[in-house]
């Protein structure tokens, strides 16, 4: 063995014995330890009533009896649930999509201009946040009326009015301004990071300004498109008092046929059931929005090297 060699093993750090003892050892670890209160309290606030429903939705049938996944199965088979599970996928992907458009200009705007701007732009984000959302949906419904200033404008100008309480496009609306914030913090937050003048240096390589964004400036902003764009979508998703208030009934999204179920019908099994699916789904686009946001993370890593 080289001198090398000797001096590399004796320097080397001493390494548990194998997988079992590092994951001991990480289990019983000082981070681990100042952690369990936090999950103690975490599995009484959320396990417990996140079992509870699991319990009711496999073992309270309509009538007293039932199969293990009968409520399940009901839900699937009945064309009524599977519309409303579709609007309401369609709901989250518009109001996503629109968020998505109207805060990454906006997002853009804030890193470039002076700080006295930005915090003026700052404070119309976060401001909203500290008005209640029932007082902002209650706002909502005087704007929108068919007699109400939205329209009166839309008809001073010869295009309107227009019916929006009580459809889907309300309920649109008035999501994407509830959701907005919840976009732009995460997006700012990633564009931020991003060097000018990697955009200068695109543009002395001879780029066009498009091409500088899309090859450059828009892959390196991806994680933060992905973070705010799953945020939106899954508050959408669970999203009550907006679409009752300014929907119909006609025009449901599943949030609102499980309160159906259980406050009017009395179906806490079925109810249940639907509150799973939601769960499972939400569950879903976070582990497939992680995945995506690792991928753009290393693609930006990528661009920065």
């Amino acid at each position: 063995m080289s001198i090398v060699q000797r001096v590399g093993h004796a320097g080397a750090p001493s390494r548990p014995a194998g997988p079992g003892g590092r994951a001991l050892a990480a289990l019983f670890s000082r981070e681990f330890a100042l952690t369990i209160p936090a999950l103690v309290l975490l599995g009484f606030a959320m396990g417990y009533p996140l079992a509870t429903i699991v319990e009711r939705s496999v073992t309270d049938f309509p009538g007293g009896s039932g199969a293990f996944l009968d409520n399940y199965k009901w839900f699937f088979e009945e064309e009524l649930n599977r519309v409303v599970l579709l609007r309401t996928f369609r709901t989250a992907a518009i109001v996503t999509l629109a968020c998505l458009l109207i805060a990454y200009p906006y997002a853009c705007a804030m890193t470039v201009v002076g700080w006295r701007m930005r915090l003026v732009m700052q404070a119309a984000v976060v401001a909203p946040l500290l008005v209640g959302t029932m007082t902002r949906n209650y706002s909502w419904v005087i704007l929108l009326q068919d007699k109400g200033p939205i329209n009166d404008a839309l008809g001073a100008v010869g295009l309107g009015p227009l019916h929006m309480i009580g459809s889907l496009s309300g309920v649109i609306i008035g999501l994407v301004q509830i959701s907005l914030p919840f976009i732009i913090l995460p997006l700012y937050a990633s564009l931020r990071e991003i060097d000018g003048r990697l955009m200068g240096a695109a543009r002395s390589l001879g780029a066009t300004p498009a091409q500088a964004f899309t090859r450059v400036y828009l892959p390196l902003s991806l994680p933060g498109v992905v973070a705010g764009s799953l945020v939106v979508f899954v508050v959408t998703l669970g999203s009550f008092i907006t679409p009752a208030l300014l929907g119909s009934p006609q025009q449901s999204l599943l949030p609102q046929l499980i309160a159906q179920q259980v406050n009017q019908l009395l179906a806490w099994g079925r109810g249940s059931a639907m509150g799973v699916i939601l769960l499972l789904v939400t569950l879903l686009l976070i582990w497939v929005g992680s995945r995506a946001s690792r991928g753009s993370a290393a693609l930006s890593g990528g661009g920065r090297r």
